[in-house]
């Protein structure tokens, strides 16, 4: 077993006064990494790779909240809709509309964050502001879709020393959430979710409000390049 349970408890603790969950990423990782960290209390675990996902996902408890992660593909989305619980990365309204049919199929439904490119990087996916607006506005005109549900943002931050960078870019996320729930969520519980904050950066993504922190490397180790 190679995962870091002192690092582990140490992060649960350091969440709890926030509020905020961890997602455990495990890419790249063993099944016996996985149940190990799950023995320990974890129940939440991100995945990048859809085929990886669904190779791992029968191995495991059936209560694992899966995560997926990654960049994912329209023509993918049928792969994961019979199981997983929250996709992190949606960037178009022609994705979020293909996860609404898959869970459907299934008689699921599929919570979704809205990807922010909030970094200087320009490798990054994710909407600007007005791309944002836009998939809501075109959303919102849609007849009602009752299997999947817009449940927050997400958004990683640049990879910089820098953190005065940093802090502003969580900051320009936490403030656009804010105004999205305002404009499009008024009154909706269920629009509470900011992804944001890894290994490097977590702690000031907790400060600006995040409630889900996408953790592998401080767990797991570094990753397995197969």
């Amino acid at each position: 077993m190679s995962i870091n349970l002192p690092v582990y408890q140490q992060l649960q603790e350091q969440l709890q006064p926030y509020g905020a969950r961890l997602v455990a990423v495990s890419k790249t990782k063993p099944v016996a990494d996985i149940q190990a960290l799950y023995d320990a209390g974890q129940r939440v675990f991100g995945e990048n790779y859809v085929q990886e996902l669904v190779q791992k996902q029968p191995a495991l408890p059936a209560d694992i909240e899966w995560h997926f992660i990654g960049h994912l593909q329209s023509n993918k989305v049928k792969y994961i809709a019979p199981f997983v619980s929250m996709i992190h990365a949606v960037d178009s309204l022609k994705l979020l509309q293909e996860i609404g049919k898959q869970a459907a199929r299934h008689g699921r439904v599929i919570d979704c964050l809205l990807q922010v490119h909030i970094a200087e990087e320009e490798t990054k996916f994710g909407l600007d502001a007005a791309g944002l607006e836009t998939l809501l506005r075109e959303w919102r005109q849609l007849p009602p879709q009752h299997h999947v549900r817009i449940a927050g943002l997400m958004g990683m931050a640049t990879n910089t020393e820098d953190a005065a960078q940093v802090q502003k870019e969580f900051r320009q996320l936490k403030n656009l959430h804010a105004q999205v729930k305002a404009s499009y969520f008024a009154g909706q519980d269920h629009f509470r979710e900011l992804s944001m904050g890894m290994s490097g950066d977590y702690r000031l993504a907790l400060q600006e409000g995040s409630t889900l922190v996408r953790i592998g490397s401080m767990i797991f180790g570094e990753r397995n390049y197969i």
